[in-house]
């Protein structure tokens, strides 16, 4: 009883309160606090390995992001006149692979600088440090479930995750019975990912709403020598 009441607080509501916070809490901070909406860059602090380790993090975060975004949230009849479950799920394992490969990798090297560079640590918050080892764990867990995905590639698994993600993002109600028979690991790599959001307001995160959009568009700057 008291494990079916666990399920449906943090798969059924926890999803609602972890959504909410991100957006009313980075509307509130972008609203109140303009001055600490930055992505707090240590680069000037020290270089070393900081191009190789960021472009690794950023570039796996981001296939990694869209990969979950694009395919966790598209319903099955769109995609299934032409791409079966089982080689959507070969895909997601094989791209999904590389991109938390290099997400590790990355974030584990920024991880490592920021607590022992003593000129980076010092200028590092302790949300900075809890929200990359939050990250970096999580990505972890995600190779670690493709362990278990290997176990069922007819992709029902990934089908009922799907439909435990639409049905929270479109209000269909029941998600949390969905997870009934999840394995423990895609659990935890939930939950992980919902608290992550939870934090997102309160984290230099919030500088991914920043795209910068304009630079696109904008027009070319001269740069020229004096003399």
């Amino acid at each position: 009883m008291f494990s079916e009441y666990l399920q449906h607080l943090i798969y059924g509501y926890y999803p609602y309160l972890a959504g909410t916070v991100f957006l009313v809490g980075s509307l509130l901070r972008y609203d109140h606090g303009q001055y600490t909406w930055k992505t707090g860059s240590s680069q000037m602090l020290s270089s070393k390995n900081m191009r190789l380790a960021s472009n690794l993090f950023h570039v796996g975060i981001l296939v990694i992001f869209f990969g979950h975004l694009f395919g966790m949230l598209t319903p099955h009849w769109v995609y299934a006149p032409f791409l079966h479950a089982g080689t959507k799920q070969l895909l997601a394992i094989v791209v999904g692979g590389i991109a938390g490969t290099m997400c590790v990798v990355g974030g584990a090297m920024l991880l490592y600088r920021r607590l022992t560079n003593p000129r980076v640590k010092a200028s590092s918050s302790v949300m900075d440090n809890v929200i990359l080892g939050l990250i970096v764990f999580q990505a972890g867990l995600g190779m670690i479930t493709i362990i278990f995905s290997l176990g069922h590639m007819d992709g029902e698994m990934m089908l009922t995750l799907s439909s435990w993600a639409q049905s929270i993002v479109f209000f269909s109600g029941g998600a949390a019975d969905y997870m009934a028979e999840v394995s423990w690991i895609y659990k935890i790599h939930i939950f992980i990912g919902l608290t992550i959001i939870l934090l997102f307001p309160f984290s230099r995160l919030v500088h991914v709403w920043s795209v910068p959009f304009g630079y696109v568009t904008r027009r070319y700057q001269l740069v020229r020598r004096r003399g």
